[in-house]
């Protein structure tokens, strides 16, 4: 075939897909251009290439072609109304002026970071360096940028959000990381933090260092059984072997995999997690439960230790937020959560003689009375659950479950001498050091704006700002804000002003005083890290990719 041949059958398919997409939203493209080397291999033109010279012009004709689809929104957006990204002030004088000391407490949380600790991960906020001992390790990879760039956004930090765009663009490289890393973290917040970004702006370099990151995790993923392992070089590609993974890490990856495939048009991402899902999903579970350790070798469960707090939590999690976010297609999804959630009702679910209501623990054959901060966000899960229940004995239920959960977290805030919550509450009367430790965590206030948007009870906007004014009192320090050791000392700081506390905790802060409209819980669906993704089929921000050959794609989004 001819090079003419070649260029008049690409540019005739070029001229008659962009007329048939010119009623579509597009979004230009800002930044670099996507690597497609993965689009080749998959072999989307069916044109014979006989000689080098027309297979250097078919690559140069597919990038400028993949180039003018690549943000187009996807065929079944049903919506023509962009979301709401930022904005969304209160219209009553109090809210807008709480929700405005949030924005104060970004700014001067990201401030210090810019200020002692710019490009390491964290910042020591008391001794105003940065922090060497983070999941990341002492690597100059920026953790805390990355994480806060949504946040930014949202609030409209615009310069902050510029100088941290500017700094992924030239100098976000996680090979300068040492050791093996956690593929868990490096997802939720890295990737998580990078596709949130993608959606916002239409921006294609936070896609393309989005997919550099995740291919450098890919060998992680290389066992018998598909599942992970939990650490990886990100400089060699060697997995650190261990004996067990964690649920909570490898059961947190769908939902960032998955749109990664959507917008990229690779569905090897997709594959993977899918792969993952139907080995847990064919596996015998006790009572609906799933133990926290697996073999990733040999498949077989580790331990009978069983939590909706550390080492579980976000799993559950992510099959209800993956059903929500494929626009409530994912079926397995939905069909594995209504599972576990019973499975928790009967076997976790638990009353105190104080009438606190609580997630207990499954270690061997007997229950320990203990919940961990962590589990708070499980009022938000349920809550989320309630509202997509039809039937209303169930909707009930799941919602009484919801609110009994966050009542106790807040219970655990209000009964401490700073007002901030512990990092484990026990039910049994023992207690422990690392207990009465707070780590800036996020959880309690994401089931507070969670509730709220669904049940607009004044009480969880007034216990938000109950931690506002705890975590100003006890937390802020000239350099950012710092975790404390014990939460009945006042001030006692561990000098760790925590990533998550601006990608999580602020913004969930900053949600729950914004009008609903601002990333309206009908079209966003928050990741484990609090990065807001689109869902599929109603936000026109969902930026899925369009190939030439796009019959494959169309398939595994059907």
């Amino acid at each position: 075939m001819s090079v003419l041949s070649v260029m008049t059958i690409i540019f005739t398919l070029v001229i008659c897909i962009s007329s048939a997409l010119s009623n579509y939203d597009y979004s230009p493209q800002h930044g670099v251009q996507l690597e497609v080397q993965h689009h080749r291999q998959e072999q989307h033109l069916s044109v014979r290439v006989d000689d080098e010279e027309t297979d250097t012009l078919l690559k140069d004709i597919y990038i400028f072609a993949s180039s003018m689809f690549a943000n187009q929104t996807p065929v079944e957006v049903n919506s023509t109304t962009n979301p709401t990204i930022q904005g969304g002030e209160a219209t009553d004088p109090q809210t807008k002026a709480r929700r405005n000391v949030v924005r104060k407490m970004m700014k001067h949380a990201w401030d210090g970071y810019a200020a002692h600790a710019w490009g390491k991960n964290e910042v020591r906020p008391v001794s105003k360096s940065g922090n060497l001992g983070t999941v990341f390790g002492s690597s100059d990879c920026g953790a805390t940028i990355v994480d806060s760039m949504d946040t930014l956004y949202i609030m409209g930090l615009e310069k902050e959000f510029a100088r941290g765009r500017e700094w992924i663009s030239t100098s976000l490289n996680l090979t300068k990381m040492s050791g093996h890393i956690s593929v868990f973290e490096t997802n939720i917040r890295y990737v998580g933090g990078l596709l949130t970004a993608f959606a916002f702006t239409g921006d294609e370099m936070f896609k393309t260092k989005a997919v550099e990151i995740v291919e450098k995790l890919l060998p992680a993923f290389a066992t018998p059984t598909g599942i992970p392992h939990g650490r990886v070089n990100m400089q060699t590609g060697l997995v650190m072997k261990e004996a067990r993974s964690i649920l909570s890490e490898f059961g947190t990856l769908h939902m960032e995999f998955s749109y990664l495939s959507d917008i990229t048009g690779n569905i090897i991402y997709k594959d993977t997690v899918e792969t993952i899902r139907n080995f847990l999903d064919k596996k015998v579970k006790h009572n609906n439960l799933y133990p926290n350790f697996l073999n990733p070798t040999t498949g077989q469960w580790g331990e009978n230790h069983c939590s909706v707090g550390a080492l579980g939590d976000s799993f559950y999690e992510y099959l209800i937020k993956e059903w929500l976010r494929t626009g409530k297609t994912d079926e397995q999804a939905k069909k594995m959560f209504d599972e576990a959630a019973s499975g928790i009702e009967q076997m976790l679910l638990q009353t105190s003689s104080q009438g606190q209501t609580y997630l207990a623990e499954w270690k061997g054959s007997q229950l320990e009375h203990k919940m961990d901060h962590l589990a708070c966000f499980a009022g938000g899960m349920f809550g989320l659950a309630a509202a997509s229940v039809l039937e209303d004995t169930n909707r009930t239920k799941l919602m009484k479950m919801a609110e009994g959960i966050t009542e106790t977290c807040h219970r655990s805030y209000e009964n401490t001498v700073t007002k901030l919550g512990p990092e484990v509450m026990r039910f049994d009367g023992t207690s422990r050091t690392f207990d009465r430790s707070y780590l800036l965590r996020p959880e309690t206030v994401e089931s507070y704006f969670v509730l709220w948007r669904l049940t607009k009870n004044p009480k969880y906007r007034e216990w938000g700002w109950k931690v506002v004014q705890a975590l100003e009192k006890n937390c802020k320090v000239e350099g950012g804000y710092s975790g404390v050791v014990d939460v009945n000392y006042e001030r006692s700081s561990d000098d760790v002003q925590q990533s998550f506390f601006l990608s999580e905790t602020l913004k969930y802060l900053y949600l729950l005083f914004s009008e609903d409209d601002l990333i309206d819980l009908d079209q966003w669906v928050f990741n484990t890290e609090a990065h807001p993704l689109p869902i599929k089929g109603v936000n026109t921000f969902y930026r899925a990719y369009n190939t030439l050959d796009s019959s494959r794609v169309l398939h595994d989004e059907l």
